[in-house]
């Protein structure tokens, strides 16, 4: 990027300021406060840092008021119609989509790293049979720098290679492992000779008394299931990796970091908070109740699945996962399920009403994908590691981007502090 001929001047208390403004290729332009504190004596005061840039990024792009979400530059509703997921890891990873040839060997990497380290299986059965799948991925995933501990130098760009490939490849293979421990089943040993989305399937759903065939809609539903949320910016768990991985921690633990934070209900429990909610209203007569109460200023109930944080149009992800939720429910023939008839009128009001349309509440991907993998037979506490698998790819891409950035420096925010002034001690017998 140029440098900025560009400046902002910021006065105060006899001070002046200036500060250059950045110009993204894409998205309003930044004012670089990074001399701030040095030249002002001040820091600025940002909660969420939703008005700042942590990162200079290649990767990915959202544009809000579009309802525009791009990979690398390609926009996500033909990736995810054209292109398949692993396609899309390569485009993350590596900036441009694949030849032929380099698909070919990059799906045979993959494939070749999906079996975990033999001794894994005995470090699941430290967990409670009755685990989180989402808790035992977490630590199944920190432990991994322990199994694999010759892909761990940060500094060896090969190691971060096979780091790379191991997690996109294996945190399927172990969030499967999880669902298979927290339901008493056996584990199930990937096969090299069906695609990423349909061996996922398999491991979670077979069993070694019968043989299981993984219907191609179901695959591919699975597929753009994994593709719509592969990466999504600066988010909440892509920011932890990132502030994680500036302190130079092994990839494992800084996914693990991923992870855990993806698990809060704000972040990656959104779909299944989703339809648990479909799951209260119960059924279509209900909905004006609950949507009298969306609109209650004082009440604290709101609709989940309507509306973006990000996005203040239509998520663009939500028209292609509302498709492969009707191929998926046509295919297993639901069509009178009371969740699912709550859930197409409460569509059918929102884009309709007044006050949503006003408010720009669509209907945003976790109202479809919840209903997806409901229909599909996970249990809701499969939702969240499901997401963790699909968003493997985007946090090892904004892993690797920060690890060769020359720019990287060990994240340390700053602080508002509004506690006591310095006040000295006094002996307990005083008190």
């Amino acid at each position: 990027m140029a440098e900025s001929t560009k400046t902002a001047t910021l006065s105060f208390e006899g001070k002046t300021v200036d500060l250059p403004i950045r110009t993204p290729t894409a998205g309003p332009d930044v004012v670089d406060i990074s001399k701030l504190y040095a030249q002002g004596g001040v820091f600025t005061h940002d909660p969420g840092y939703t008005s700042t840039s942590s990162c200079e990024s290649k990767i990915t792009f959202i544009d809000g008021d579009k309802g525009e979400l791009l990979h690398r530059g390609y926009p996500i509703d033909q990736l995810a119609q054209k292109s398949h997921y692993l396609e899309v890891c390569y485009l993350l990873l590596y900036g441009d989509l694949p030849t032929a040839a380099e698909l070919e060997d990059f799906e045979s990497r993959v494939t070749n790293h999906t079996m975990v380290h033999e001794q894994m299986h005995n470090f699941f059965r430290g967990f409670r049979r009755d685990a989180h799948p989402m808790a035992t991925l977490v630590g199944v995933v920190g432990a991994m720098s322990a199994f694999y501990h010759d892909s761990t130098d940060i500094s060896d760009p090969w190691q971060r290679e096979v780091a790379s490939i191991r997690m996109i490849a294996k945190v399927p293979t172990i969030a499967a492992m999880a669902y298979k421990y927290s339901i008493g089943q056996p584990f199930v040993y990937p096969r090299n000779d069906i695609d990423y989305a349909a061996n996922f399937l398999r491991m979670c759903f077979a069993v070694p008394a019968e043989d299981y065939e993984v219907d191609p809609i179901m695959a591919r539903a699975m597929d753009r299931i994994f593709t719509l949320h592969a990466d999504h910016e600066q988010n909440a768990s892509t920011s932890t990796v990132r502030l994680a991985s500036s302190s130079g921690a092994n990839p494992f633990a800084c996914i693990a970091a991923g992870i855990a934070c993806l698990w809060g209900p704000a972040h990656g429990g959104a779909n299944q908070a989703c339809l648990e909610m479909l799951r209260e209203i119960g059924t279509p007569d209900r909905i004006p109740e609950f949507i009298a109460r969306a609109k209650d200023k004082d009440d604290p109930f709101r609709l989940m699945g309507f509306g973006h944080r990000v996005y203040k149009n239509f998520d663009p992800r939500a028209k292609v996962m509302k498709q492969s939720a009707d191929e998926v429910l046509d295919l297993m023939g639901i069509h009178d399920n009371p969740t699912l008839q709550v859930a197409k009128e409460l569509e059918r009001i929102a884009l309709e009403d007044e006050y949503f349309v006003d408010k720009k509440l669509y209907p945003n991907v976790d109202f479809y994908s919840g209903i997806i993998l409901d229909a599909m037979g996970f249990p809701t506490s499969m939702f969240t590691p499901i997401f963790a698998v699909s968003r493997t790819v985007g946090w090892v891409s904004q892993w690797k981007e920060m690890i060769s950035d020359p720019a990287m420096k060990i994240g340390r925010p700053r602080q508002l502090y509004t506690g006591h002034t310095r006040r000295d001690y006094v002996d307990v017998e005083n008190r």
